[in-house]
């Protein structure tokens, strides 16, 4: 069973307006091949995860490649979602994958929304450890922090690792 552990930090309000939000997810695939599956192969999570993510389209770029645009359709707290990412960064070495949301519902809360997915792998044992980092920033302060958003990733995490698994 995956564990989840989060913790929130405020950005200095008088340096920069973002906020985070961290949440580690405790995973038995490789840490290479659940990076692989964010960064090689988007297009295979709703395979994974049918009930969370119901599309994914390249429509910029490369796979895998910074600078390139993939549109998802999701389902969040029960609703039909749609949102347009930019890949900002990838480090194949750290398994680390940074995006940036552009478009799509999300942005009807936060003037900004970024994530970054970086997977470990576990020391001393079998398994690894997805971090899931999200910077964000609030359209004003009636606005929640993105914590469903956050157990979102975590049960994203879960069915994906049940995926990488049954391929073995």
């Amino acid at each position: 069973m995956a564990e989840a552990t989060t913790s929130v930090e405020t950005g200095n309000k008088e340096s920069s307006p973002l906020e985070e939000l961290d949440i580690d997810v405790e995973i038995k695939a490789h840490a290479d091949k659940f990076h692989h599956m964010f960064t090689e192969r988007p297009h295979h999570v709703s395979k994974a995860s049918p009930g969370y993510v119901q599309g994914c389209e390249l429509h910029d770029g490369e796979w895998g490649k910074v600078g390139s645009i993939i549109f998802w359709n999701y389902v969040h707290d029960g609703e039909p979602k749609v949102a347009r990412h930019r890949i900002e960064a990838v480090d194949p070495e750290k398994n680390l994958i940074k995006f940036r949301v552009l478009e799509g519902d999300v942005m009807k809360e936060y003037k900004t929304f970024n994530f970054t997915i970086h997977v470990t792998p576990k020391q001393g044992g079998h398994g690894s450890v997805v971090k899931w980092h999200v910077e964000y920033e609030r359209i004003d302060e009636k606005v929640d922090h993105p914590e469903t958003i956050l157990q979102y990733f975590v049960e994203l995490s879960k069915e994906v690792d049940e995926y990488l698994l049954s391929e073995e």
